[in-house]
Order: C-alpha cells, then sequence, then structure tokens
C-alpha cells in the first residue's frame, strides 16, 4: 500500500532546501511526490496515512561503517581504560573466540536485535563488516548472517569482507595476508560487496594494504579503507590512490593525503563515538577534511571493543560538539555523505525517484536533534513506505 506522510513541520530533503508544512507520499517504496502539503495532488483512497503532528523529518540515516555480528563482551577492556590502566585483554581477538564459539543462529539473534535498536534509532541503511571470524570459515559463516539480516529486515544491507582486521594470534602474517586474498573469491559469491582492510600501526601495512585492496579491485570488490586512526601511516593517500570509496576514521589524516583524498572523491568516514570511548580525544581531522574539500559522512563504527552504539543521532550530537558540524553539515554527513561513501544515489536524500526511507524525528526543529541530548528523538522510521513497528518498551 502508498504511504502519505502529512502534516510534517519541517522537511529536510538535505539536497533541496527545508520545506514547511509539507507531505511526502511513497509509492511502490520510492518518493513519488514531496512539497508542501497544499499543493499535495489527489490520492487514491488505498494509501495509508501517518501523520506526524508537527515533527520533522530527515532522509533515514545512512550509517556506513558497522562491525554488527559479534558475540562475547569486552567490559574489562572498557572498565580499565576508564580508570586509565592499561589492559591487554586481547582487545579484536577476544571478540574472534567468543564470535567462533557462537552458533549461527546466536549470531543471527544478536545482529538482529542490534539491527532493529538502529533502525528504531532511525537508521535505514547500514554498511555491516566481518572481521570476527579470521578464518576462511568464519569469515563466510559471518557474511551468512549479513545476508541473512538483508533478507529478514527491511534495512538496506551493504556488506564488507574483513578478512583483514588483525593478523590472529600465533598465524604468520604473510602466510594470512595470503590467505585473505585466497579468501577473496568466495567472500565475494557469500554476498560481500565491498572489501575492507584495517591499515594502521600495529595491523596491516601499507604494502600488506596495497597487495589486499588490488586484488580486491581485480575482483569486482568496491574498496574502503580503516586508515590513520592509530598513527599518521599514508593509508588516507593509499585509499586515493587505489580509488577507495570511503577512508574512515581519519585521526591522523595529513594536509597533503587529504587533498589528494578530496581529488579522488574518496569520502571521510568519521567515527566519533570510536574517538570519545577510546579517550584519545583526538577530534581535530575535521578543519583539515574541510580545507581539503573532502566529503564527510558520519557512522556509529558499532562494534563490542570501542564503539557499543546503534544510535545516529548521538553520533550526529557528537560531530557538531566535538568536531564543530553545524547542524547541517552533520545531517549531510549522516544520510548523502553516508550514501556517497557506499556509492548509492538512491539514499540518503528525499527527491522524487528516491527510496522512501525517512526519520521522523520527535522535534520541531532539525536543531533539537543536537539540543535534546539522551533524547529518544526517533519517533517513526519509515524503510521503504513501510512504517516500523517499534518493539515493545522500546
Amino acid at each position: 500500500m502508498d504511504l502519505l506522510v502529512r502534516h510534517i513541520g519541517r522537511l529536510h530533503p538535505i539536497v533541496t532546501p527545508v520545506v514547511k508544512d509539507a507531505a511526502v507520499l511513497i509509492r511502490d517504496g520510492s518518493i513519488a511526490w514531496l512539497g508542501s502539503e497544499q499543493d499535495l495532488p489527489s490520492t487514491s483512497s488505498e494509501v495509508l496515512e501517518l501523520d506526524v503532528g508537527g515533527r520533522t523529518v530527515t532522509p533515514g540515516f545512512v550509517d556506513a561503517h558497522t562491525h554488527l555480528v559479534w558475540e562475547g563482551s569486552r567490559r574489562e577492556e572498557f572498565v580499565a581504560r576508564l580508570s586509565g590502566q592499561s589492559y591487554d585483554g586481547g582487545g579484536i581477538n577476544t571478540t574472534v573466540a567468543a564470535t567462533r564459539a557462537a552458533t549461527d543462529q546466536q549470531l543471527i539473534a544478536s545482529a538482529t536485535e542490534r539491527a532493529k535498536s538502529a533502525i528504531e534509532h532511525g537508521t535505514t541503511t547500514m554498511e555491516i563488516k566481518t572481521g570476527y571470524g579470521l578464518t576462511q570459515a568464519d569469515e563466510m559463516r559471518m557474511l551468512a548472517v549479513i545476508a541473512e539480516l538483508d533478507r529478514s529486515l527491511p534495512l538496506r544491507v551493504e556488506s564488507t569482507y574483513l578478512g583483514a582486521h588483525v593478523v590472529p594470534d600465533r598465524v604468520d602474517r604473510d602466510d594470512y595476508v595470503d590467505e585473505v586474498i585466497a579468501s577473496l573469491p568466495n567472500a565475494k559469491a557469500s554476498g560481500a560487496q565491498w572489501c575492507d582492510v584495517f591499515c594502521d600501526e600495529g595491523v596491516f601495512t601499507i604494502l600488506e594494504t596495497r597487495r589486499i585492496l588490488t586484488a580486491a579491485k581485480d575482483q569486482g570488490f568496491g574498496l574502503r579503507l580503516h586508515a590513520e586512526e592509530i598513527a599518521h601511516t599514508g593509508a588516507a593517500g593509499l585509499a586515493a590512490e587505489l580509488g577507495c570509496a570511503s577512508a574512515d576514521h581519519l585521526e591522523h589524516v595529513s594536509e597533503a593525503d587529504a587533498r589528494a583524498m578530496a581529488a579522488a572523491g574518496v569520502v571521510g568516514v568519521l567515527l566519533p563515538t570510536v574517538t570519545l570511548s577510546l579517550r584519545t580525544f583526538a577530534f581535530g581531522q575535521v578543519p583539515t577534511l574541510k580545507a581539503a574539500g573532502v566529503e564527510l559522512a558520519l557512522a556509529t563504527d558499532c562494534n563490542p571493543g570501542t564503539s557499543w552504539c546503534e544510535s545516529m543521532p548521538y553520533v550526529i550530537q557528537l560531530a557538531c560538539l566535538v568536531y564543530g558540524l553545524t547542524v547541517e553539515e552533520a545531517l549531510a554527513a549522516a544520510t548523502l555523505g553516508g550514501a556517497h561513501s557506499l556509492r548509492r544515489d538512491d539514499v540518503g536524500h528525499l527527491a522524487v525517484g528516491a527510496c522512501g526511507d525517512l526519520a521522523v524525528l520527535d522535534v520541531d526543529h532539525e536543531a533539537d536533534l543536537v539540543a535534546h541530548l539522551g533524547a529518544s528523538v526517533v519517533s517513526n522510521t519509515v524503510l521503504g513506505g513501510r512504517v516500523w513497528e517499534r518493539q515493545a518498551g522500546s
């Protein structure tokens, strides 16, 4: 059934100016009309109506960097970090062990609950990475879980193979790089659209990353890259060289590499919840990226160790308060910027022909999304014209 969203106080299409007293008509999952409600064309009697009572409406959020599939806890690591202690509890490898030990049903169930939480916070498109398997069999199992989320939920899912997350314990690093490359055909056959590498100090080197991503590009993967989170390594420059769709984190990006990213059309994905959780407070990359003309995106980096967060509104708040983005800049980064980092032109904005994905904000003005800290600000999420039914108690 078609959906008519009515009595919108402020409609924020992102690509065009705000429309007051607006309405949106969604037909067959896509936007068929939007504009001032007084100009609303006649509709059939079979249109379902959603009256939002003067609330603000934006595109559904595009979360362009998550690690949604995992089992186990990293609370000891987190508590130690809060007390200023150095704690070597295994980090990513702790999550790898718990994820390998979990059943498929456990992985699907826990990831589904996180995905539902994200939807209730207004997310309608989500990139999901592997990376907690670190054997070919376990990585393919994670891709199967991601595929199941795509089938079972109205969420738009982008699947990323991150076999090169870390080098597993007691494995030769050269052999592991070879294994990641050898796994690419199976990852592609298992539905992965993207290939990512954690290229940073103590993880994968520039040379190793170039080998993996070059092989991935040859096999038709889109390329993404964890870059410059821990230290400046030149990874952002490599992202530009290889034509990556995104370079993510970027806390230590250089001016030269930022200019190279802009010239190559690499979107800079910012993950403020990670910097906050790690307590490094390295929030200074945004002026460098903006001065270079890099398009920005925002994402949660939802993961068990450094960003247990499914809320894009919280990420938007942090982006304004710690990066100094304006509300308009943060909203664009959380929607259109994320879409561009996924090379999609059908989500992240509101226009005729775009996907009928909306976040209905329980505020009179989009600035209140940022100003009202800690509020449950999304009253409805619409995915392809379908109004998401919130879970009991949420």
